[in-house]
């Protein structure tokens, strides 16, 4: 009886043994490891309060982040940049966000964030970029910043931060922008050896009695084409004037020089004459962009040969280069420089570039600004422009055509619903659409960008950019918005189609009659076949192509009111809500196609929404309209 009861026992223990390892089993495969950078994300979103729902596709099952909004990251695929500006967060940041340990940039300004700044942010080594203005931050700014050694741009302006002034702040090696103005900052200021400083309204430093350096706060924008002088003492009007007639006495010097060296180098052909390498003082560095040397860039290019074009435009040429460290790069010199427009278009996209920071939008490596050179350097794009590709073989796919339309929308939905102010692009088309290593849609070329107020609806400018792809109210007014950009980006998802340039497309129709009339029918007759691009034989999705010619026949209607937004368009590409709007649609679809047709009646122009007659003479290249901005 012992022994029964002893086996009994045993058997019992066994089985608790048993479901003791299978309950610690269990739990080990729930705890599996997940990707650091996502926990870290996940704790930040839940830790905001996120009414406009711009961390929505936030996953924390995700594999990686590099798909999520506001997401910027590397070739490996790790987070280098958190960029969500004006989106009405609220709440509090996570002290999580130190496991983002290769974040550069950290943009949050222009929300309604409370609390303090976890100190922790001060482990983010490679941080170069922290904007956190225009919150509702408080308590003491963390000594913890002055461990940032690769931190070049600070704003925690128009905040509620007390204490004293971290001094280790003014340690940091490479800060050139910092602006603390507007808190409750209090204590001694240490002299900080940036470009831009600026500690204007703290009533406990700057009161009645305001200290020197309150005096000599710089106010300046990121994106300001001048060097501030940087806060320091007085200098004496003995001092100044000994200081004047040196740089008079050097500046004779330089020029006898350079008189000297262009007369040796006479007869020595060269692309462009009278160039040095002093870099314009009208101009800063923005964040991490880097200054070139017209010799850096012409030795990269081999004196700017002809045989490294890879593109070119009424801009100027587009080459192809290699550093010395071995970096291919994208070279883009631009012409016109005898006038204002050029050293406008070089100043808008220099500025646009380096306010919007996306997966899906043009980097910009760095810029040159010598005497008579305007020069922006890019990454260099191994499979060139959509245009290119759709015109080259091998063709592309029809899945890397659906990814690239929804790349390229992404990319523009950033720049108007994301950016503050927002970014309208203007020049919409394939040419401007460029493919990575990976065939990832990247939006590029700003040199006709405009900035626009989120209260504003338009701006009106002199008619630029490319016949058949300029929306018909832009054309007629001058007027452009972010929806004259969702015109362009239909116009763009109908030469993914149809594997033609607009206009080529236009003059295939061989009927008389506007082009989207056409294919307004093509769609309700079901003859989609007729549309797509015969490099695709029967390689693709019939049902994907026509939806995608629903969302660009949205996108191209005649009124802009009746065009979606970007976001919208994004959600109808990734198959969400494309029924609805489409249905929505035909309850005025009519009489925008009578009106379409009255003001084709009116006024013969160029390609889609109007007139576009079979028998007329078309140049087969899109033609660019130049002429002021």
């Amino acid at each position: 009886m012992i022994m029964s009861l002893y086996s009994k026992n045993s058997l019992l223990l066994l089985l608790l043994c048993f479901l003791i390892n299978t309950f610690l089993f269990n739990l080990c495969l729930s705890f599996e490891a997940r990707n650091p950078e996502v926990e870290a994300l996940t704790a930040i979103k839940e830790g905001l309060n996120d009414p406009r729902g711009a961390l929505s596709n936030w996953d924390e099952d995700s594999v990686d982040p590099c798909s999520w909004s506001m997401i910027t990251c590397n070739s490996d695929n790790l987070v280098t940049s958190l960029g969500a500006p004006s989106q009405g967060l609220s709440g509090s940041l996570s002290w999580m966000i130190a496991n983002l340990t290769n974040l550069k940039q950290l943009l949050l300004q222009n929300n309604n964030i409370s609390g303090h700044i976890p100190k922790e942010i001060g482990y983010l080594h490679n941080l170069q970029t922290l904007d956190l203005s225009n919150n509702k931050l408080s308590g003491h700014i963390p000594h913890s910043l002055g461990f940032l050694d690769h931190l070049k741009y600070l704003r925690v302006n128009n905040n509620s931060f007390s204490g004293a002034v971290p001094l280790p702040l003014a340690t940091l090696p490479q800060l050139t922008f910092l602006d603390l103005s507007y808190n409750n900052l209090s204590g001694p200021v240490p002299n900080f050896p940036t470009k831009t400083f600026n500690i204007f309204g703290n009533p406990l430093i700057c009161g009645s009695h305001s200290s020197e350096k309150c005096s000599e706060s710089i106010l300046a924008s990121p994106l300001a084409f001048s060097i501030n002088q940087s806060s320091g003492k007085t200098k004496t009007k003995k001092l100044a004037t000994a200081l004047g007639l040196t740089l008079t006495f050097v500046s004779i010097l330089v020029l006898a020089l350079a008189f000297l060296l262009q007369r040796r180098n006479n007869n020595r052909k060269q692309s462009i004459l009278n160039i040095t390498d002093i870099q314009e003082e009208d101009l800063i560095k923005l964040g991490n962009l880097r200054s070139f040397t017209i010799k850096e860039l012409r030795g990269a290019t081999d004196n700017f040969s002809s045989k490294n074009i890879l593109g070119a435009g009424g801009f100027g040429n587009v080459y192809k280069g290699k550093l010395e460290d071995g970096t291919i790069i994208a070279v883009k010199r631009l012409k016109d420089l005898t006038g204002p427009t050029g050293i406008l278009q070089f100043r808008t996209e220099l500025e646009m570039i380096s306010l919007a920071i996306h997966r899906n939008l043009l980097r910009i490596v760095g810029y040159c600004a010598a005497t008579n050179e305007r020069i922006l350097v890019y990454p260099y794009m191994p499979n060139g422009s959509v245009a290119s590709r759709l015109r080259g073989k091998p063709g592309l796919d029809w899945n890397t055509r659906k990814r690239i339309a929804i790349g390229a929308a992404r990319g523009l939905l950033y720049l108007h619903e994301q950016c503050d102010p927002k970014i309208i692009h203007r020049d919409v088309k394939a040419a401007n659409i460029l493919l990575d290593d990976y065939f990832e849609a990247i939006v590029g070329d700003f040199g006709l960008a405009k900035l626009l107020d989120h209260a504003e609806s338009h701006v009106t400018t002199a008619v630029r950019g490319t016949v058949g792809h300029i929306a018909p109210e832009y054309l007629s007014t001058g007027q452009s918005s972010e929806k004259t950009d969702v015109f362009g980006f239909g116009i763009l998802l109908l030469e993914l189609i149809t594997g033609m340039r607009a206009l080529e497309f236009g003059k295939s129709m061989n009927q008389k009659g506007a082009v989207l009339e056409r294919v307004k029918k093509i769609q309700r007759e079901k003859n989609i076949e007729s549309l797509v691009d015969v490099e695709l034989g029967v390689n693709y999705d019939k049902i994907d192509v026509g939806e995608m010619i629903q969302v660009a026949l949205l996108c191209t209607q005649y009124q802009p009111a009746h065009r979606p937004k970007m976001s919208d368009v994004v959600r109808m590409l990734e198959g969400d809500g494309l029924a609805e709007k489409w249905a929505a649609s035909h309850n005025y679809i009519h009489t925008t196609s009578n009106h379409i047709s009255r003001e084709n009646s009116k006024s013969q122009s160029s390609l889609f929404g109007m007139a576009m007659n079979a028998d007329d003479d078309y140049d087969a290249h899109c033609m660019e309209l130049s002429g002021p901005r």
